[in-house]
């Protein structure tokens, strides 16, 4: 195992961090191809546009020009709403992330770092509207690099987030990941949070059933 050390974000670990979590994102795009292929209506409108153009064309050639362009729109919109993500981050917290975490109150943003590189995030932001009679932080923004990955840095930067909750009074922890995020989900529950809810974030996503999954992580009453 690569030997890393977590410790608070630096203005000069910027590019870094971007990088990071641009490319964490774009990683969802094949699988949320992957997924689209294989939802039933998708299913069906790949057998049944080239079967209509082939009875209605008599041209072979036609019907695989339709199968390769639906393919290439699938793609298309397995990454578009990837890349909007990303776009919208790096010009909203990502865009300064001193301001965003560390000048705010009970708030902080860490890095993993592993041989000089920043190989793992995480960000810890409170929430704004809690409710009522509850002091909640988020768990944002975590991230490793694929070359670490299974070497417990998710877990040890999740773990860090717990410790400020608990030393800052939070009473829960609570964050916000998708269905796409299988690996993800696994690992929060397995470290003591809960499902409390799911939504979609919008119609495309509702469409192609991918909804965001919440969870909590709450500190016993003292």
């Amino acid at each position: 195992m690569a030997p890393y050390h977590i410790r608070q974000y630096q203005d000069s670990d910027h590019k870094s961090v971007v990088d990071l979590f641009s490319g964490g994102m774009e990683e969802h795009i094949p699988a949320t191809f992957c997924h689209l292929l294989l939802l039933p209506r998708t299913l069906l409108l790949l057998l049944g546009v080239p079967l209509a153009l082939v009875l209605v064309s008599g041209s072979c050639l036609l019907a695989v020009v339709g199968i390769i362009l639906l393919l290439l729109l699938l793609r298309l919109l397995a990454r578009q709403p990837w890349k909007e993500y990303v776009a919208k981050c790096l010009h909203t917290d990502m865009a300064d992330i001193t301001k965003s975490y560390l000048r705010a109150h009970g708030s902080c943003f860490w890095v993993a770092e592993s041989a000089g590189q920043v190989m793992g995030t995480v960000a810890a932001p409170p929430v704004k509207d809690p409710p009522l009679g509850r002091k909640q932080l988020e768990l944002f923004r975590l991230s490793v690099s694929s070359q670490l990955r299974g070497q417990g840095i998710a877990k040890a930067l999740v773990r860090t987030v717990l410790q400020f909750a608990r030393d800052q009074g939070y009473s829960d922890v609570v964050l916000e990941t998708s269905t796409m995020q299988q690996g993800a989900v696994t690992l929060y529950l397995g470290m003591g949070f809960q499902k409390t809810g799911q939504y979609f974030m919008g119609v495309f996503w509702k469409i192609v059933d991918i909804c965001i999954i919440q969870l909590k992580y709450s500190f016993p009453s003292a």
